[in-house]
């Protein structure tokens, strides 16, 4: 039940994260918005909880360990640059593309791999 509970709350940090960079398309100036933060932050939680849980045996699936380094590590690199500039006024165009880039890339590993 908690395994699903969490995966319930990583796609809200999705869509937030996701959502937050979208709605930003026709803005300018371009900036890291709370739903980008907190969205960034609730993927990472709740995808090193899911993990744990697999690992651990506490639930009943499978994971392929190097498809997860890679999300893991593109997980830090959005959150990381989301901490760094949330407090700017304004962020350029290629470090909100990369953000938000990097966050469908790892919808697209998520569901193609």
């Amino acid at each position: 039940m908690i395994y699903s509970w969490l995966v319930i709350f990583h796609f809200i940090g999705l869509a937030s994260l996701v959502g937050g960079f979208l709605v930003q398309i026709r803005i300018k100036p371009r900036k890291v918005n709370a739903a980008m933060l907190h969205g960034a932050l609730t993927q990472l939680v709740t995808g090193l909880a899911l993990v744990g849980l697999i690992g651990a045996d506490l639930v009943d699936k499978t994971v392929d360990y190097n498809i997860i380094t890679v999300k893991l590590l593109i997980t830090l690199v959005v959150t990381y640059l989301v901490i760094k500039n949330r407090k700017k006024e304004s962020v350029t165009n290629g470090l909100w593309g990369a953000i938000g880039g990097l966050s469908i890339l790892n919808i697209v590993i998520a569901v193609l791999f």
